[in-house]
């Protein structure tokens, strides 16, 4: 368990390394993931329509719902790892 973690807390560090910005989308996967493994489904209120960024946010964190915090953290390390090749 300790591993994972700290595996997790070094691709949160590489994250900010990485030599190009990725697409939105893939952002977003990134946030959602990241979201799950640290606090787990998204119970927050849907945001408002017209609120872009928020909504797309929220869409994100809520299509990964139901995944383990160690399965979210998991596939978030791969997930860095891969942007990092």
């Amino acid at each position: 368990m300790s591993d994972l973690n700290t595996l997790f807390e070094a691709a949160q560090a590489n994250s900010k390394l990485l030599a190009e910005r990725p697409d939105n989308p893939t952002l977003l996967k990134i946030y959602g993931l990241f979201k799950q493994a640290s606090e787990g489904d998204n119970t927050a209120k849907k945001p408002s329509f017209s609120d872009f960024v928020a909504r797309a946010k929220w869409d994100a964190w809520t299509a990964v719902k139901g995944t383990s915090s160690d399965d979210a953290k998991q596939q978030y390390i791969d997930l860095i790892e891969s942007l990092r090749a």
